[in-house]
Parts: structure tokens; C-alpha cells; sequence
């Protein structure tokens, strides 16, 4: 799973700050790190202020959706906001997994504010030896 670093991110979340918050219909991008570790792909999200089951995870042949959504938080009548910069919305990210990630034991783990998937290699992918057998001696054809 190779990631390319994106020179225009920058410019993607300035973008999405003027656009507004994100809908489930076109949500906004969330930031997110990929490494291997040991035997395991570990891709982890920044969500903070998102709740646990406000986030949801599929996985569709080789593709990994990601989508979560930060709600407002719920305000007295007598509150009135001063300053407002954490957006709020839906975000969501699709990633394209190897064939050699073992999909059916995807490990989800979401403490403070990041969601850590943790995706093994597959068995059949792994470095293995391969015996080498002698034969019994030399054969010949005859016709």
C-alpha cells in the first residue's frame, strides 16, 4: 500500500474551509497516516469530537471507506457562540487495498479522537521457503 504525498493539500483544506462542513452526499476529507508495522498495514484517522458510533466502516472488495460524521454540540438558549472553527459535517476516505491485506480480520480501535485500523498481510503473501526435493536418480527416454 504505497501513499503519495499531495502538494495541494493545503489547498484542498482551505478550499473546504470556504465550501463549509461536508454532507453524506459530498463530505469532507480527513487527514489520516499509513504504515506497515511487523506484519500489519496500521492506518490511523484524526477525528476528534466524533463519538464512536457516529463513524462507520466498509470494506468492498479491495476498497476501505472511512466515513464519520462530527455533530453539533448541543447548546442551552442563553448561549451565544463568540468564535466557531472546528468544522463540523461528514468526512470520509476511501483507500484502495492490496490484494495481499487480509480484509476479513480488519481490528478497529477509536481512542482520543483517532480511529487505528489495524489490517494483517495475508498468509498467502508472507516470504515462505520453498523445500527443493532430489530426484531418485537419472532417467532415460527411450523411443
Amino acid at each position: 500500500m504505497l501513499m503519495r504525498t499531495d502538494p495541494f493539500r493545503d489547498l484542498d483544506r482551505l478550499a473546504q474551509t470556504l465550501m463549509g462542513p461536508g454532507t453524506w452526499s459530498k463530505p469532507s476529507a480527513m487527514a489520516m497516516d499509513a504504515y506497515r508495522e511487523g506484519d500489519e498495514y496500521v492506518v490511523a484517522f484524526d477525528l476528534p469530537g466524533v463519538t464512536a458510533d457516529a463513524i462507520d466502516i466498509d470494506v468492498e472488495r479491495n476498497m476501505l471507506t472511512v466515513k464519520a460524521e462530527r455533530r453539533p454540540v448541543a447548546k442551552a438558549d442563553d448561549v451565544q457562540m463568540e468564535l466557531s472553527e472546528r468544522p463540523l459535517g461528514v468526512f470520509s476516505r476511501q483507500i484502495v487495498l492490496a490484494d495481499t491485506l487480509d480484509t476479513e480480520h480488519i481490528q478497529a480501535d477509536y481512542d482520543a479522537g483517532v480511529l487505528t485500523l489495524r489490517i494483517p498481510i495475508a498468509e498467502r503473501a508472507k516470504p515462505r521457503k520453498i523445500a527443493v526435493g532430489v530426484g531418485s536418480g537419472r532417467k532415460e527416454i527411450s523411443g
